[in-house]
């Protein structure tokens, strides 16, 4: 991992999120898919096989320092898109007070993604609810398994082309 000098304590106050970007897309250009910054909020979409060395380089960093996972969410484009599923990790430093949104893309087909909870431990449960209503599949995970819906649940409840009443037992007819 390439080093980046740490700053002075009067240039990370002012480091925006735009800056990151340009640093994160200068140290490792081979990460990203797309940059996207509109309404404030500065976006990356990181290829799947890079989502774990990604966030480690984001928490390390000391001019970075995204030491908390605010959250990990699914999203389901729609069974008409391609890639029908976004994975997103909402980043936060305590210490400099930045954020910034990762975003992994995963096809229909294959719906896997490297746990990232060897990062941030709070990781594991985001990840079982992204997991339980979207059916995303997070390889490594030590305890995937659902943790909203009841065991027998069958299916997904938050994607798209899930019945709006259900499926039998739970139906609410």
């Amino acid at each position: 991992m390439a080093k980046i000098e740490a700053e002075p304590e009067d240039a990370r106050e002012t480091k925006t999120p735009s800056l990151i970007a340009a640093a994160f897309q200068r140290e490792h250009p081979e990460w990203i898919r797309e940059l996207v910054e509109a309404l404030g909020e500065t976006t990356i979409t990181v290829e799947r096989e890079h989502i774990v060395a990604a966030c480690e380089f984001l928490k390390q960093t000391p001019s970075f320092e995204f030491n908390f996972l605010a959250d990990v969410c699914g999203c389901d484009r729609g069974p008409e898109e391609e890639p029908r599923f976004e994975v997103n990790y909402h980043l936060f430093s305590i210490t400099l007070h930045h954020r910034l949104r990762l975003k992994v893309l995963l096809n229909e087909d294959d719906v896997h993604v490297p746990t990232v909870s060897g990062v941030w431990r709070t990781a594991n449960w985001h990840e079982r609810e992204t997991y339980d209503l979207f059916g995303v599949i997070f390889d490594g995970h030590t305890d995937l398994r659902r943790i909203l819906l009841p065991d027998d649940w069958q299916g997904y409840a938050l994607r798209k082309d899930f019945p709006l009443r259900g499926y039998e037992p739970y139906s609410l007819k």
